[in-house]
């Protein structure tokens, strides 16, 4: 039986630490988790390409079978959010 590959996509922040935790609690012994830390990248890794390839807009970020999960989808600021916030308007 071949193990479901989860990968963690972080910043290796206080942000992203306690989602890699709850990952590896929720996950079986049948589950590979690949961690990709975007803060430590260069280019003998694989993490940026990836990132880009599932459509990683924030972090953190899980996929599960080379799939995005839906709560980490579509979440991109824009530059309408900014000028929608004010931003730019002083």
């Amino acid at each position: 039986m071949s193990k479901q590959q989860i990968e963690i996509f972080t910043a290796g922040c206080p942000v992203c630490e306690p989602v890699v935790s709850l990952v590896k609690e929720t996950a079986g012994e049948n589950c590979e988790i690949i961690i990709h830390n975007l803060s430590e990248q260069n280019e003998n890794t694989d993490g940026i390409a990836k990132m880009k390839e599932y459509g990683v807009k924030r972090l953190p970020a899980v996929a599960v079978g080379r799939k995005l999960i839906d709560c980490c989808k579509n979440i991109e600021i824009t530059k309408a959010d900014l000028v929608n916030a004010g931003i730019g308007n002083y």
